[in-house]
This record gives C-alpha cells, structure tokens and sequence, in this order.
C-alpha cells in the first residue's frame, strides 16, 4: 500500500505544479477515503499536504482545519515523528489566525514551543521554536500584549544568534523594530531596534541578502515608517527610492519566471504530442531539463549556517513563489509580512506621503492610482465587488489590509484636492471612503477619527463652520490643546507636532496682541518646516502671517518680500483660499504705500480669485453628496 499512496503523492505532485489543484486534493484525498488501511504516517503526511494546499491556493480554511486536527489525533498515536508534529502545530496556528481566534491559537503555539524545547538543542528544533515564537508574537500583538511580544521575538531572536544566522536573526530584528513602532512608548528603545536591524542587515553577506527580497523590503518599510514619524522626509524619500529599484528588480524577476515557465509549458506539452520522433523527443527532453534549471536559480533556497539547505516547511510550488510571495526568512519561517500586492500598494502610498508635502501632486496622483488600482483587483479576488458587506471569515484579515491602504490613499486624494480648491473632486474621494466605512464599519473602526477630520477640513473648506468644529469634536474630543502641546514641545520627536504648535501658539500669541513673541515663535516654525518638512502649503501659511505680523509691525520691506514669496507658492499648489489671504495683505500693503495703480489692479486681482473661490464652493454645496458628508457622524 506504501507504493499506491507514493504514486498518488507523485501524481498529486504533477496536478498540482501543473495548476490542477482541485484533482491534487482528490488524489490525496483518495488516501485519506481508502477502505484499505494506509500506514497513520502516511495518513499524516497526506493531510498535512492536503492541508499547505488548500492554505496556499483556497479559502477553504475549515476543511484545512479537520484535516490537521485528524492528523494531530494520529501522531498522538505515534512517539517520534517531531517535524511532522511541529509542522501540524504551525499549519494548524495558520488556520486559526485566519478565522481569528487567538486564544486557542496560542494554545497550540506553546504545545509547539514545548515540544521543540523538549527536542534539545539541535538546529531543527531552534528553527521550529523560532517559527513558533514568531506566530505567538504576532498573536500577542493582535491582543495588545506588545511587551509579550517583544519577549517572544527576543526569544526567537537569541535562538538565531546562537545558530550564527543572520538573515533569521533580522527577521526578529524587524518584527522587534515593527513592534515598537506600533506602540511607541519608548524612543531611546526604538532607536536601538533601528540600529539593531542596520547592524545585522549590514552583516549578512551581499550574495545571501539576493535571496531575502522580502525581508529587504520589509526592514525598508519600517525604516521608512519611523523616518516619517519623526518627519526626516529627505531621507524617507532615500528609502523609498530604494523600496521602488528593489520592487522594479522583483517585477524583472517575476517577468523572467513567469517567460521561463510557459516555455517550460509549451515544451512539455510538445512531449506529449503522438508520433513523436526519438531524436526529437530527446531534444525537447534536454530543453526541458535546460529550463528548469533555469527556474531553480530563482527558487532562492535558504541556507543554513551550515552551508545545508534547510527543509521546506510546505509542498508548495516553488514557482508559485515569484507570482505571490516575498519571503520573510528561511524555512520553517518561510512566510510573508503581507501579500506582495499589499507591499506594492504600500510603497505606492509611502512614496504620496513623502511628495505631497513637497506639492508633487502629479507624481502623487500616478501612485495613488498605481495603489487603488492594486488594491480593487484584490479585492475583487477575494469576493468583494458591487455591494458586497458580509465576509467570509477567512477573508476579514485580508480585506482589512486593502481596505485600510484604500481608505489612506483616499485620505491622501481627499487632502490633495483640497488643497488645490478641487472640492467636487474632494467630494468623490471622501464620498468613496465614507461608503466604505458604511460598509465595513468594524473593520475600519480604526479610521473613524481620521475620517471625522477629514470631513472637518472639507466642511471648512466650503465654509460650513458648525459642521466643521462638530466633526473636530467628534475626532478629538477635545480640543483645548494648542497650550498643553506647546508647554510639552521639548518631549516631541516629530517635527510635524513641532511646527503644528509653534504656528497654533504663534496665532494665539498675535490675538493677545504679542507681537514680538508671535513673530519668534511662528519664525522658528517657519524654520523647522521648511528645513525638516519640505511642506509648500505649511510654509506659505506661515509666510501669509509672518507678512501680515510685519505688516502690523510696520516692517513694509519685509513684509512685501514674503507675501510675494507666499503667494509664488499658494500659486504653484492652486490653494485660492490662501491667495486670497496673501492678496489681501498685500492690498492694505499697497494702501499704506500709497501705491495706487499697484492696490487697485491686487484688489482686482483678489475680487477674481474671490470669486472664482464662490463659484467652486457654490457648485460643491449643490452636489447632491454635499450634505451627506458635512452631517456624517454628527446627527442633524
């Protein structure tokens, strides 16, 4: 009976590497069926295969499910077998983070971390323990238990450095530096796990990196993330540049693979063909054998600090790899931070994020199209089309990585155009984002603020100022701030809170008629945003009142030359409402020089623009989505 279930394991193998995944799982499914008894390690190994392949190619986590919990109930019966126990207990977490409940998840992460502990110290039962540890951690995580997840992965992490494995130590490296930037208590620490992941990512060799695109990506990413929350933007941008060559040579890659395997494809059903002659037969043969030693070079197998390459923790096929999947680390942690698409879509963002500050709005424009456009196709995939709002459980986890980018691409969209005075096109975009959140409510729980806010700066922007302040109070809840956050200036990492306050303060200041102390305030702000921030639009904001504060100060010199450089900017971002403003002072300017011709073709000049500012909010407030959005959230 072994040789039967051989050839059908053989058979499943070729349906499967042929894309039939449906009639692999039938022929391994026939084992299991059988009304003759197999061996129960052979009844194991068959549904810890059935189970990788309907993880890696179905939704159908529930069958995956039974399979696993039947072959745990067989290896019970069985003393050895440690791999295979370790790797039920790995596929069996999968399936419970995908339908999302953790607790019994973390059961069956500590049943694996003691047995991998009770194996000894040998290299197979580290691996395993640090597979463990790393799943265990991102359940913790799920659960808010940051401190515990960051002991789990220090764990792990200790394993990797006794091994002398630098590329598994780096991947615990960055889930360490990931998980402090979610919680973001402790800067000094955070700045060590940065340091931490330079330090080892600089010790791998360059050849082994090659073989690490995912966790390159994933290790830029974060970098990516702290440099922006601490508003470095030059240097986010460096990182981003690197994330898009490293995304272009994954892309190149994936072209030669995907060229190599239909070739392989049209050769062997070329071998298929009846009648065909010996010499010509063993020429397609040597073809074949050529090409498949053409794609085993990008299968990038992961060694081990022995130079031995370490045992797949799947069945999958290796060529399936290049199409969905960026690699974290070597097996048995051969898994991914996020689906590929979901990297795409993220550099895409992080690239707007970094060029709209800087009024790169067509560039911005490219990648917030390149990333929705992504992201519907994902979705899609996973069932969400038309007027879809119930998942399947399964897909909850997914849904909510695309629909969280979808929602900041949005946002992103949504603050563009009003920036630039587009408010129909505004409109749209926080139109979309408000039917989404109706839809999906609990999964986008977490934007519901940032909406609130973004429907304040709309409601504003067309002058509806009720509105506006109830969408900032449902998004604060508070919003005597503007004293407390500048007494507490000197404890902020980000230049962003900096240069917020100092402007907020600087106008307080002006209202209480301090000039002196708003001219220095909103002076040191102006530093700090053009210097660290790179932000147009902030920048002639504080340029607009620093001309107005000279202007009061009588300093007319100064104040001509930075209302005019205010206005080259608002000009260049299409900002009319801060036009406006700038012509304004510009014209009591002019007043005050006695520079008629100059006053009366400004005040010309801004009754247009003035004008021009009516019409597009006129035809905004007509739009049948206007009153939608001003009342979302606030009743009324």
């Amino acid at each position: 009976m072994e040789a039967v279930a051989e050839g059908l394991w053989d058979l499943a193998e070729k349906q499967e590497e042929s894309g039939n995944i449906g009639a692999a799982i039938k022929c391994l499914e026939a084992i299991c069926q059988s009304q003759v008894s197999f061996l129960p390690i052979i009844e194991v190994k068959t549904r810890l295969r059935i189970a990788t392949l309907l993880l890696s190619y179905t939704d159908n986590v529930t069958h995956a499910k039974i399979h696993l919990e039947r072959a745990q109930l067989l290896l019970k019966q069985i003393p050895s077998c440690f791999e295979l126990k370790c790797r039920a207990y790995s596929l069996l977490s999968q399936c419970y983070h995908l339908v999302g409940t953790i607790p019994p998840q973390k059961q069956t992460l500590k049943k694996g971390l003691e047995l991998a502990s009770s194996a000894g110290e040998g290299e197979s039962a580290k691996l395993w323990s640090c597979n463990f540890s790393l799943q265990l951690a991102n359940a913790l995580t799920t659960e808010g238990d940051f401190q515990g997840a960051i002991r789990a992965l220090e764990t792990g992490q200790q394993h990797a450095s006794e091994m002398k494995y630098p590329e598994l130590e780096m991947v615990f490296a960055t889930s360490i530096l990931h998980v402090h930037l979610m919680q973001w208590e402790d800067a000094s620490a955070l700045e060590r796990a940065v340091n931490k992941c330079d330090a080892i990512w600089n010790s791998i060799p360059e050849d082994q990196r090659q073989c690490c695109r995912g966790l390159h990506l994933y290790n830029e990413l974060l970098h990516t993330f702290y440099l922006l929350r601490i508003c470095d933007y030059k240097e986010a941008t460096n990182h981003v540049n690197i994330l898009d060559a490293a995304l272009e040579d994954d892309v190149q890659q994936t072209e030669q693979v995907q060229k190599l395997s239909a070739e392989l494809n049209k050769v062997e059903s070329r071998l298929l063909q009846p009648g065909l002659q010996q010499h010509k037969k063993s020429e397609l043969s040597e073809k074949r054998k050529q090409i498949q030693q053409e794609l085993h070079k990008f299968e990038h197998p992961k060694l081990g600090h022995n130079g031995q390459v370490s045992e797949p923790s799947s069945f999958g096929n290796p060529k399936s790899i290049w199409k969905e999947k960026l690699e974290l680390g070597p097996p048995p942690l051969n898994g991914e931070w996020l689906p590929k698409s979901a990297v795409y879509v993220l550099v895409d963002l992080m690239a707007v994020i970094c060029g709209r500050p800087k009024g790169l709005f067509k560039d911005c424009a490219k990648r917030m199209l390149s990333g929705m456009s992504r992201i519907e196709e994902e979705l899609g995939k996973l069932g969400i089309s038309g007027d879809v709002r119930d998942l399947q459980h399964w897909a909850i986890w997914m849904a909510g990585v695309y629909l969280m980018l979808l929602v900041q691409l949005l946002e992103n969209t949504a603050i563009i155009e009003l920036t630039r005075t587009e408010f129909l096109e505004a409109q749209k975009a926080l139109k979309k984002i408000v039917d989404w959140f109706g839809r999906f409510p609990t999964i986008l729980q977490g934007c519901e603020n940032t909406i609130q806010m973004l429907l304040g700066q709309y409601a504003h922007s067309l002058g509806c100022f009720n509105e506006a302040a109830l969408h900032f109070i449902e998004a604060t809840k508070a919003l005597d701030l503007i004293g407390p956050v500048y007494r507490s200036l000197d404890s902020y990492v980000g230049f962003r809170e900096k240069t917020g306050a100092l402007f907020a303060s600087g106008l307080l200041q002006m209202k209480q008629h301090n000039l002196q102390e708003a001219r220095i305030r909103l002076a040191n702000g102006l530093k700090i945003t053009h210097k660290n921030l790179g932000n147009i639009q902030l920048v002639s904001q504080y340029l607009t009142v620093l001309g107005s504060l000279a202007l009061a100060l009588h300093d007319i010199g100064q104040a001509r030359d930075i209302l005019k450089s205010s206005l080259t900017l608002a000009k260049a971002l299409h900002d009319i409402p801060t036009q406006i403003g700038v012509l304004a002072e510009l014209t009591a300017l002019y007043r005050e020089l006695g520079e008629t011709a100059n006053e009366t073709e400004n005040s010309e000049y801004e009754a247009k623009k003035i004008e021009d500012l009516r019409r597009r909010i006129e035809i905004a407030q007509a739009s049948p989505h206007h009153l939608q959005l001003v009342k979302f959230g606030i009743g009324g």
